[in-house]
Parts: structure tokens; sequence; C-alpha cells
């Protein structure tokens, strides 16, 4: 489903955040994406989307090439692919409800885009999408009324208002408690098993990438140091991934 070849980021004040990274990435799976801060993990999703535009190499999501695509053609692209934050970029000051229908706004014409006028059918959907979360009840309450782990969970009901084969969720637990961050992936894990969404997840711990992921990705410094399943991170490859003195948090 997702193909990356040689993807590499500089950014202009020469930061080197990816280098040389090639992978392939099937329809379905669950991968966790982990590193320490600064390994080049928000970097490498952002640029599957080109949030990030890559300094070389080239991505594919099935057949059509993402580097290089037009304008007109990455907007079609995008409403493949869900993305979900860490500080869950909401509108603070929009209801709930407006914050998950603007997951459609990417299929409006432009002049209801820009008015925010939705189609019936569109305003189900959201209602769907926030019962299916468990916040249909706070559908008219601004979203900065609400817990981080009710508006992460605002943020997952509005990426599935695109329908998407891919979701990016750039580390979507790295500011929640650890009974909340359960909550949250195991809404990612439904959308990944029940819906067969791909997922990519940023992660920190490695509890966590063993509890949810298929595969894990390892990023060091930019570059692909481990590319498996959960169980073959042994204590020699943490200290690959992570450094000789890194000291492991498993998260209950």
């Amino acid at each position: 489903m997702l193909r990356i070849e040689n993807l590499t980021k500089v950014y202009p004040d020469g930061t080197v955040a990816l280098v040389d990274v090639s992978l392939e990435v099937p329809r379905g799976q669950f991968v966790a994406v982990i590193g320490l801060s600064g390994a080049g993990k928000s970097t490498f999703l952002r640029c599957i989307n080109r949030l990030v535009e890559p300094t070389s190499g080239r991505i594919w999501l099935g057949d059509v090439e993402v580097t290089g695509a037009e304008p007109a053609e990455l907007r079609l692209i995008r409403r493949r692919v869900g993305m979900i934050f860490q500080q869950f970029n909401l509108v603070k000051r929009c209801s709930v409800m407006t914050n998950v229908l603007s997951g459609r706004l990417g299929y409006l014409p432009t002049l209801p885009s820009l008015l925010y006028r939705f189609r019936p059918e569109d305003i189900a959907d959201a209602k769907a999408n926030l019962e299916r979360v468990g916040l249909l009840e706070k559908a008219r309450q601004r979203a900065d009324t609400l817990s981080g782990g009710q508006q992460q969970r605002v943020g997952i009901a509005r990426a599935l208002m695109q329908k998407p084969e891919l979701i990016l969720a750039d580390e979507p637990v790295a500011s929640l408690d650890p009974a909340t961050a359960h909550v949250v992936l195991d809404e990612l894990e439904r959308m990944n098993k029940q819906d067969g969404m791909t997922i990519l997840c940023n992660l920190h711990f490695l509890s966590l990438a063993r509890r949810y992921a298929d595969r894990v990705i390892g990023l060091k410094a930019g570059r692909l140091v481990f590319d498996g399943t959960p169980e073959e991170i042994d204590d020699a490859r943490f200290k690959e991934i992570y450094g000789e003195e890194a000291i492991r948090v498993e998260v209950a």
C-alpha cells in the first residue's frame, strides 16, 4: 500500500532529519515508529502526506506517487490519509461537531468549504463517529472545554470523517496519562482491525508498541535501524535504537 524509497529530509538550517529511509507497508498493518526525541519520527510521518516536503526520495500510496504530485492531485491524495496530532490541532473556540465535520472539507467544493456548509449525510456521519468514540453528548461543547483525552478522541472522529485508507498518528498519546493513552490506542486498534485502515503511529514507549503493533520501525538520528516484529526487540536491539544509556520505562 505504502512504498518509500530513499527518503531524505534536510531542513534549511542544515538539520538532517531523515537519511535514505526505504520501506514498504502493506495494507492493514499497524506499524509503530519508535526512537528518541529528535530521531526523525514526526518528520517521517509528515513527509508521507507532504506536510513536510522531502529533500529527496520517492513515496507511493498504492500506484499514486505522492512526491511530485501537483496541488490538485495532492488534495486527492490527502483525502486518503488521516492525520492525528500530539497536540490535537482542534479549533478550540469551535464546537466539537464543527471540528469533526472539518474532516470532510477536502471533499467539498471551494465555496461550501469556505462557508463550512455540510451536507446532511456529513452531519449524520459526524454524529455516528462521535458516538463511536463516546462523545456524542459533547457535540455542542467548545473543544477547549474537553480533557486532553477527549480532545484526542475528537481528533480521531475527525480523521474518521475522511474514510481514510491510511492513518498517520504523530505521538497521539504523548501528552496523556497511561489509562487515557490506552483508550486512544484501543480506538486506533479498532480502526485497524475492524475498518482495515493501515496505521503508522509514532510512540515513545516500547511497551505500547508491543501491545498494539504488528510491526515496529526504529529510527535513530534519521536512519532506519530496526524493522521487525515487537518480539524481536531484545535488550541489544533496544540499545541500538535508544542508545547505550537508555533507561526502559514501561507503561502499565
